[in-house]
């Protein structure tokens, strides 16, 4: 009885635990990029900040600039318990400086030769504490609310960032093809999610086929779009800094393309979970229905779904550039403009090629399902 049980659960555990292997592996995986010369020489630790000296800043309307010094006493690393001074440099940036006072918890970089501290200098407030309360509670509503199901959901989301971090970021760094490396991994990533929610069976089959078809098409249009609107991978915050990083080999264009279907693959997966579900319920409920008929079903769930998918889409990446759009307004920019300029250009590719995504993955989940689940499993039982 219990061998015939765990037969029949085989289909639903073995997605478990190739993913819990997987995690494994990626967990003791190097990036290969641990050794950075930027990290030698140097802790970067937490602090507390015991006092704190604003006399050498100067304010000039909303800019600040100077320097603020501070005495902190390092909480962990090779000096740990020590009270030093430690310096907070203005660079006139609102989005970049920051001011400390009495009693905060800073991130800060100590330089040191052997057992002597040569420099400190303040570079953050430390947060990583309320990051772990805030992950902690999230991970605990979704076990508390979807139990196993919340638990492989943990598991799927912790491998989905070990990936990006174990295996994409390091790929491309070492200039390897974007495009490529970015399609194999989000397939990849694709068929471990949905075994983890549906198992292996043919509705795993059928959502993976629809995904993979979908973000295909949406790499395609991609690629395409971002040569016919001469886009340079550049428009991507924080690229250009990897060019004078020492990393003049990347190609930002095609890290670029790779990031759209990226970040569409996620909506593509769950609409074709939702389309996958709908059709395989409607064959369990009539077993007798033609394909025709199990595909149209497919086609009528889609049709409600891609309207909120696609706006979910749009407000997602447009919810980032708000202010951008608030300059434009408050300048009275004209809306010709405003829609050329390559920023705004970049967004445009990146939302309606992904909403191309969204709006294939309906039709062609339903198209997968319905062959899957009324020819394909009829022809699986009558050879049986």
């Amino acid at each position: 009885m219990k061998l015939s049980h765990i037969r029949k659960k085989f289909p639903t555990l073995l997605p478990v635990l190739f993913a819990l292997i997987l995690l494994g592996i990626l967990l003791i995986l190097p990036t290969g990029y641990e050794g950075a010369l930027t990290y030698q020489g140097a802790d970067r630790v937490e602090a507390l900040v015991l006092t704190s000296d604003e006399s050498d800043i100067v304010d000039t309307g909303l800019i600040r600039a100077g320097e603020q010094r501070c005495r902190v006493r390092l909480l962990s690393g090779h000096f740990k318990g020590q009270e030093h001074d430690a310096v907070n440099r203005l660079n006139g940036s609102l989005a970049e400086d920051k001011i400390f006072a009495p009693g905060d918890h800073a991130f800060v970089a100590v330089s040191y030769h052997g057992d002597t501290i040569s420099t400190i200098t303040m570079t953050d407030h430390y947060r990583l504490d309320k990051e772990v309360i805030l992950v902690g509670l999230f991970l605990l509503l979704l076990i508390v609310f979807a139990g196993k199901t919340g638990l492989r959901a943990i598991l799927s989301f912790a491998v989905t960032i070990l990936m990006l971090w174990k295996l994409l970021i390091p790929c491309l760094l070492k200039g390897w093809n974007p495009v490529i490396v970015s399609l194999g991994i989000v397939l990849m990533l694709s068929f471990i999610i949905l075994s983890l929610i549906y198992g292996l069976d043919l509705r795993c089959l059928a959502a993976t086929s629809g995904a993979t078809l979908s973000i295909i098409v949406t790499a395609i249009l991609g690629y395409l779009f971002t040569d016919l609107f001469k886009i340079h991978g550049a428009v991507m915050e924080s690229s250009e800094s990897l060019l004078y990083a020492g990393f003049q080999h990347l190609d930002l264009t095609r890290i670029f393309v790779a990031s759209i279907f990226l970040g569409s693959s996620g909506a593509v997966m769950d609409l074709a979970v939702d389309i996958c579900s709908a059709v395989h319920e409607v064959v369990e409920k009539r077993p007798d229905i033609s394909t025709r008929d199990a595909i149209g079903s497919g086609f009528a769930v889609g049709r409600a779904a891609c309207g909120s998918t696609t706006t979910t889409l749009l407000l997602a990446y447009s919810g980032s550039y708000i202010a951008l759009l608030m300059v434009f307004m408050a300048q009275g920019t004209p809306m010709g403009f405003i829609l050329n300029y390559k920023f705004v250009a970049a967004e445009i590719i990146h939302t309606i090629v992904g909403s191309f995504g969204l709006v294939t993955v309906a039709p062609l989940t339903a198209v997968t399902s319905g062959i899957l689940f009324t020819k394909y499993r009829r022809s699986l039982t009558k050879a049986k």
